[in-house]
């Protein structure tokens, strides 16, 4: 009998241990579902499905007996007629899509079930979320809670054991590490849930995009800014507008917006060879579908060309066009040598009158179509996108808000140029009172592309699918309408082998960015980045009910909501509004206090007078924020469109209105880029981040240090500002949408300057100890010294694991580590002063662009260029004292015998790991020839004097009891 039990309870436990293997396997996708009746239907509140494994679909037909299926249950029945009803409504969409196909089968569907087939298709997501494994995520999350529960067994040990004869230092030293730690929570919870995505660019094409109809793709306006030609070389701009107009897009769909910001007659006269080169290039890279479709960095690559190719006639067109290429930079170059030495009398343009914008700072706004419908065709005779050149006006004693007037003077106009008769245009200016935004104007007056895409001049498209894969999250009918934008990574060309000064920021790009799109997305960085123009207007999602749920901290103090939020509702009338008709949904809770909702028509309609006052006085501009799929009014009177273009891109237009201040680029920070993106996410917006394994978008990067520092200071700088005004993510929006941990990380990019203070502290204190012979922390017991081994420990096993999960190489992860130093001890500490100053006296600081000139005198030769700048000062400062300290412990200790050896070696420790992150900075001091300059080694060696003899005569840290025992032995004439 026992015999039997036991072998009954061994054939239970195979027969459930088989069991719960099946059900694991068909969670993951191992083995199929042996019902085939279970794939009789899609149960139409399933809220995922995986696009990875092919769905087979059995046509249930719902007059006939359900007995004969299988389902004769009345819940079945109930599901059975909700499919059969929004079946229905899908057909109908389709048909409605597809007029044509109404007097019988739509083209690939029939009786047999295929037309089900093709709905089920359409249903399928354009992206999905790809997790990170549970095994990786998990460990690194425990990693972390171990982290801040050693954290504070370290703290409450280093506040309760205080060091008598050093107390200063002491608590110094407490008060970093209390700061660090905050910094350190504030960086790392945003990353609690990392995710990556992928797109299906064919799904994006069987939808929007069907070879022999026309595409229904969305317009898209892209915006190239360049500000000084000399800086930013003409030919680098050139390669990024070709590589747009050569993009895998619906020519008719593109529009490219080069906004001159720098007035400079030699961009636009590069910009017009571009546009006649673009005529041969862009057919040649659509032909032989050639990557990247920038011809600098084409001819560069160092690979199999003929890889994948298999026309004859590619060796020979490619080597002709190559003669081209190089023929247009001779014509490039041509005109930057003739730009060197400005005439007296200023430029002048081909037919002899003088260029209007010889005068930088008081000019008219200039507009300029080169490209578009038949007054740009290939040589092939095909259309090309569009090419417009955008200078907006300049006149004395106004505020052009630099790149963020810029941008928002091209909005406005690209909402004109679709009704723009076809033919090139000579330059038109006008002049009317200055303002500061443009672009954004200027693209809704000429085009109106339902998206923006902005780049900086040197990030060129390194994919063709790019706005393509930026399509498959905005034209996602989940995803679009609550989408703000998609920000794509940045990659950089000519970045040297190791990256010394960590250019390629791949610990941001690749970790941080990737958690923040598991909360609310990433931030936008200025760059790379698609918009959602209803986004940039100020307007409020549609967003679902569970997108308007309250945070855990308000459901646990308040409960669940029990009734609909009128928020909720309203979403509701827009998606119903949306779907019934192509005409454009109006958030008026916006704009004009009590209206509520859509009750009425007189609800609907807006005031002249409120509108303008929003968005300025333009009636075509005015109109052209209503058409949310792109487009312009049809009673748009074409030949009003280039002098409404005019009138927007003038600096008068946006005085009391709301441009700046809630619409379009934000204005207060030199870094408008993280203002924009904060404000749409408090409104409740997403954004979303797109990572496809070919980069998208390649840029240059300053590899010199100087110009390193200098844009790490423009970036420190804007967030000091940001943190200082109204703004600020520490008490703004609160009454918004913003997650709690994007708000965390919101603080974190607008606080980590202040760092500095205590980083620079931090990294004296190690020399000082070894000057003094005290140190920071008393002689530990065993059981202390575990919680600072656990610290370490810790530390070193987050940093492994992220880089586990994000793919990231530990010399990267290093590098990193090192220049958070570097720029914390130079420039994040001016930006915290020059931000004060600026913001507390209104000395205000000049924004001073990055050279981006070409590497032409060697691989990397930029790199050991040394540009004076008093940055280098403090950081060779601390180099310095430490060596000092060095130098100075050792001797102590070689004097004071064998037991001095052993605090000597925690003092070492710190003075060697600050050296140790300083080290790319001193290389970078001592350039090619390693030699320093000698007014950094004389100022550096100054300051290391003076505070080492002031700290030997105040010795602050010895007290008035030891300091009269010292002069009783010694006595006065010792």
């Amino acid at each position: 009998m026992p015999l039997c039990s036991f072998i009954n309870v061994n054939l239970w436990i195979c027969a459930l241990t088989t069991i719960i293997l099946i059900i694991f396997l068909q969670m993951s996708g191992e083995i199929p579902d042996a019902s085939p009746d279970r794939h009789s239907i899609r149960s139409p509140t399933s809220s995922y499905v995986d696009p990875s494994v092919p769905v087979p679909v059995r046509i249930v037909d719902p007059s006939k007996d359900l007995n004969s299926y299988g389902l004769n249950s009345v819940d079945w029945k109930e599901r059975v007629e909700s499919w059969r009803v929004k079946q229905d409504k899908n057909m109908m969409q389709v048909t409605n899509k597809y007029p044509e196909a109404r007097g019988g089968d739509i083209e690939g569907t029939g009786s047999n079930g295929e037309d089900m087939q093709m709905v089920d298709d359409a249903r399928l997501p354009l992206s999905r979320i790809v997790p990170i494994p549970a095994n990786q995520l998990n460990l690194y999350r425990i990693v972390i809670i171990l982290r801040l529960i050693i954290l504070c067994f370290f703290f409450q040990y280093r506040v309760t054991h205080p060091v008598r004869d050093a107390y200063g230092l002491w608590l110094v030293s407490v008060i970093c590490e209390v700061w660090f730690a905050l910094s350190w929570l504030l960086d790392q919870f945003p990353k609690w849930h990392p995710i990556n995505r992928e797109t299906y660019l064919d799904r994006l094409a069987l939808r929007y995009d069907r070879e022999g109809e026309p595409s229904q793709l969305a317009p898209i306006d892209v915006f190239v800014s360049t500000v000084d030609p000399l800086k930013e070389p003409p030919l680098i701009t050139a390669n990024t507008v070709l590589s747009i107009l050569a993009v895998d897009y619906p020519v008719d769909k593109v529009s490219c917006y080069v906004s001159d910001d720098g007035s400079a007659m030699l961009t636009f006269e590069a910009l017009s060879e571009t546009a006649e080169f673009a005529r041969k290039w862009v057919p040649f890279c659509k032909k032989h579908n050639i990557e990247p479709r920038a011809p600098e960095f084409y001819f560069a690559q160092k690979i199999d060309y003929l890889k994948d190719k298999i026309q004859p006639s590619f060796v020979k067109e490619r080597r002709a066009m190559k003669r081209e290429y190089e023929e247009f930079k001779v014509r490039i170059n041509a005109l930057v040598a003739k730009a060197q030495k400005v005439p007296e009398e200023g430029w002048t343009m081909a037919d002899g009158t003088a260029w209007p914008g010889n005068n930088t700072r008081d000019h008219p706004g200039m507009i300029q179509v080169f490209l578009g419908h038949s007054g740009g065709l290939d040589t092939d005779g095909n259309e090309l996108p569009r090419l417009v050149y955008v200078s907006r006006e300049k006149r004395p004693g106004f505020q052009h808000h630099k790149k963020a007037g810029a941008m928002n003077a091209l909005v406005c106009l690209c909402s004109v140029n679709s009704l723009l008769p076809h033919a090139l245009y000579s330059i038109f200016c006008a002049n009317y009172t200055p303002f500061a935004g443009g672009q954004i104007r200027v693209s809704a007056v000429l085009t109106n592309g339902a998206y923006l895409l902005n780049v900086d001049c040197d990030h060129y498209f390194n994919s063709s699918k790019a706005l393509r894969e930026a399509m498959c999250f905005m034209m996602d009918p989940a995803l679009g309408r609550k989408t703000c934008y998609v920000q794509f990574p940045q990659r950089f060309d000519g970045i040297d082998l190791h990256d010394r000064y960590a250019n390629r920021n791949i610990v941001f790009f690749d970790i941080n960015m990737k958690g923040l799109d598991g909360i609310q997305g990433p931030v936008y960085v200025g760059t790379g980045c698609c918009f959602n123009r209803q986004a940039l207007y100020g307007y409020d999602p549609v967003l679902t009910e569970a997108d308007l749920e309250p945070n855990i901290v308000v459901k646990s103090c308040c409960g669940r909501r029990k009734k609909k939020n009128k928020s909720y509702m309203d979403s509701q009338s827009r998606i119903m509004k949306r779907t019934e008709s192509s005409a454009p949904i109006f958030n008026m809770e916006d704009i004009e206090e009590g209206i509520e909702g859509y009750e009425d028509e007189r609800s609907v309609l807006m005031s002249q007078r409120k509108l303008e006052k929003r968005f300025g006085q333009s009636p075509i501009f005015i109109a052209s924020t209503f058409m949310t799929q792109g487009g312009i009014p049809p009673s748009t009177n074409p030949a009003s469109l280039l002098k409404e273009a005019i009138h927007v891109i003038s600096c008068g237009y946006e005085d009391k209105t709301e441009w700046g201040k809630e619409i379009g680029w934000i204005y207060g920070s030199v870094t408008e880029d993280i203002l924009t993106g904060f404000k749409m996410h408090a409104r409740g917006w997403q954004s979303i981040y797109c990572m496809p394994p070919r980069p998208c978008f390649k840029g240059s990067a300053p590899i010199n240090l100087s110009d390193r520092l200098n844009q790490v200071l423009r970036w420190a700088l804007g967030s000091v500002e940001i943190l200082l005004s109204r703004h600020c993510p520490i008490w703004y929006g609160y009454n918004g949408r913003l997650k709690l941990l994007e708000r965390l990380a919101y603080i974190n990019t607008i606080v980590y300057p202040i760092t500095s203070i205590p980083l620079i502290a931090y990294c004296v204190l190690p020399a000082i100890c070894l000057l003094t012979n005290k140190f920071i922390i008393p002689e530990i017991s065993n059981y202390a010294g575990m919680f600072f081994i656990l610290l370490f420990a810790s530390i070193f096993a987050t940093g492994i694991l992220e880089l586990r999960w994000s793919g990231v190489g530990i010399e990267d992860w290093w590098r990193n580590e090192q220049f958070w130093v570097i720029g914390g001890t130079s420039a994040h500490l001016f930006a915290v002063f020059q931000g004060l100053l600026k913001v507390l006296a209104g000395i205000d600081t000049n924004f001073t662009v990055t050279s981006k000139a070409s590497d032409e005198d060697g691989d990397f030769a930029e790199l050991y260029v040394f540009k004076w700048t008093s940055l280098l000062i403090p950081p060779t400062t601390v180099l310095v004292i430490n060596l000092v300290g060095m130098v100075a412990g050792i001797s102590y200790a070689i004097n004071s015998g064998y037991q001095s050896w052993g605090p000597l070696f925690g003092k070492l420790f710190f003075s060697i790991w600050v050296i140790l992150h300083l080290y790319p900075f001193l290389k970078g001091l001592m350039g090619r020839q390693n030699r320093t300059p000698t007014i950094v080694i004389v100022w550096s060696i100054l300051l290391a004097s003076i505070f080492s003899l002031l700290w030997v005569k105040i010795d602050p840290f010895i007290s008035p009891t030891q300091r009269a025992v010292a002069l009783g032995q010694c006595g006065v004439n010792c």
